[in-house]
């Protein structure tokens, strides 16, 4: 039998919004290997009390390979959990191709990402019709990872869609001036900023984008911290077309033909 590693999203940091796969996989394991500082302890309670529990953030890449070895060797279960979602900032491709050199099965279960949570968490949608049907994931360039040329926060704030802005709290000073530089976004767009969302610790305010730096400064944050911003976080009037009674599909009928034609008119407004 081949070893397996299981890659692990273990959400924003609540055990209880793990999935029910992840807290199986953790179950399962015979080495449980996780990040202490990127991940909230209470996931361990899903552990064998006889599994190894190895932290990752006290070792690189080559100081775990070691466990990798023995799974391949012994033929056992190895779930490597990651914070939030791990296609998102996970430091997955690397280890996924040195298990795969192994010998060793893989599978990914993926994780509620920060994103999501603070934005259940301040009761919003991100997506609002006629607002805003776009979600930009990044974070502020020139930090110890470079970024790829052409993606930059200035020329995604261009799009004036909803951003989720993660790994830049250190420099949000930095943050908000590309965010204006734009020319899109004004001082008034609202901002949401969350440390360690879900967190027994956590933190969570609204402000606008125009003191966004003064307040992450007040309230001391640097790691740890998302921010998101665009108008749909305090957008409000609209409908979706899915639930309109002007609208149908394969699973409903037109209600109201007056609704209809309203809403073609709305689909033909030019923007």
């Amino acid at each position: 039998m081949n070893g397996r590693v299981s890659f692990v999203g273990a959400g924003p940091g609540a055990a209880d919004l793990l999935t029910l796969r992840a807290a199986q996989r953790i179950a399962d394991a015979d080495i449980v290997i996780w990040a202490a500082s990127l991940v909230h302890e209470d996931v361990l309670q899903h552990a064998r009390a006889d599994a190894l529990v190895v932290n990752s953030a006290e070792h690189s890449l080559e100081g775990i390979t070691a466990h990798y070895e023995r799974a391949a060797r012994e033929g056992l279960l190895v779930a490597r959990i990651h914070s939030g979602d791990p296609a998102l900032w996970g430091g997955t491709q690397e280890q996924m191709e040195l298990c795969r050199s192994l010998g060793l099965d893989i599978e990914v279960v993926p994780g509620v990402s920060s994103f999501s949570a603070v934005a259940a968490i301040v009761q919003r949608e991100l997506t609002v019709p006629e607002v805003a049907q776009s979600v930009v994931l990044t974070r502020l360039e020139g930090g110890k990872t470079p970024m790829p040329d052409g993606e930059t926060v200035r020329s995604f704030a261009g799009h004036g869609t909803t951003m989720a802005l993660f790994l830049s709290a250190a420099r949000t000073k930095q943050l908000q001036d590309e965010l204006l530089a734009a020319g899109t976004y004004d001082a008034d767009t609202p901002c949401v900023v969350a440390y360690a969302a879900t967190w027994p610790d956590e933190l969570v305010f609204e402000c606008r984008l125009g003191e966004l730096a003064e307040k992450v400064r007040e309230h001391k944050l640097y790691k740890h911290t998302l921010v998101l911003v665009g108008p749909a976080l305090t957008a409000g009037g609209t409908r979706s077309h899915l639930y309109h009674p002007g609208h149908f599909h394969e699973h409903r009928r037109v209600e109201d033909k007056a609704a209809r034609d309203e809403l073609r008119a709305r689909r033909r407004k030019p923007a």
